[in-house]
């Protein structure tokens, strides 16, 4: 996909959180952010712009999405999701709302039917010392492997020796869903040791992770320098078209 210019739009209808921090907020109660692109870094990089009862951000298409990848580029490649699988759990560890579940499903689909061998990696909570029970993306896996036809493996962890032993079995159109990634201190300190092990077996980085593509962490960021390729995914590309628009052609009336 072709880069479009840079646009800017002071955009409004802040949600005041206080009196002196109003938050803008997209559908699902997101921040909005200001999402730049850099083609040798990381598919997508943003900050977030916050000025009183203004919000200022800048909207850059991606430079490619994964559906501009072939079958010929796919097939056969280990390729690193960043999915947002953070969904909402009970005291039981029943999924309350698998909204974030679905939405991954697309990018998976389309890598599934070009052969890709897909590790798949999302934070869920935020575990504060190590590995806590409650935050395991155990339930996550039937689940997803419901929505997409097939059986999703899971691994206890999301780097080592487990994980090396499952991708070296892990078949074309297999999915292995590593364990949260924020088990481990380094992710969120975009450690570069930690990301080069995350990517370790990757050939091609797919972040499909919108609600936390802004945040600098290994596997958001970090894994981009240990891989041959990376693009946005089929669910971030839909929300940067959505604010490329916004900003490009806004509906009006709109509140500045």
């Amino acid at each position: 996909m072709a880069s479009c210019s840079m646009s800017r739009l002071a955009l409004a209808t802040p949600v005041a959180t206080s009196r002196s921090t109003p938050r803008m907020r997209a559908y699902g109660g997101t921040p909005l952010l200001k999402p730049a692109f850099s083609p040798n870094v990381s598919p997508f990089k943003a900050t977030r712009t916050m000025k009183t009862r203004k919000a200022t951000f800048t909207v850059e298409a991606a430079k490619k999405s994964v559906s501009d990848l072939s079958k010929s580029d796919l097939e056969g490649k280990v390729v690193f999701v960043r999915a947002d699988l953070n969904v909402p759990l009970d005291g039981t560890q029943n999924i309350t709302d698998d909204t974030r579940i679905r939405a991954a499903v697309p990018t998976l689909e389309y890598l599934i039917k070009n052969g890709a061998r897909i590790l798949l990696a999302s934070h869920l909570g935020r575990p504060k010392s190590g590995p806590e029970d409650k935050f395991r993306l155990t339930p996550i896996a039937p689940r997803l492997s419901q929505l997409l036809g097939i059986t999703v493996i899971k691994a206890d962890d999301s780097i080592g020796s487990e994980v090396e032993s499952k991708v070296k079995d892990l078949k074309n159109g297999q999915v292995l869903l590593l364990e949260n990634v924020r088990f481990y201190k380094e992710e969120e300190k975009n450690d570069p040791g930690h990301a080069k092990e995350l990517a370790k077996f990757a050939d091609v980085f797919v972040n499909d992770a919108f609600g936390t593509a802004h945040r600098a962490h290994s596997s958001t960021e970090g894994v981009t320098k240990h891989v041959k390729e990376s693009v946005a995914g089929l669910l971030l590309q839909k929300e940067l078209d959505y604010l490329d628009g916004a900003v490009k052609e806004p509906k009006r009336p709109f509140v500045a």
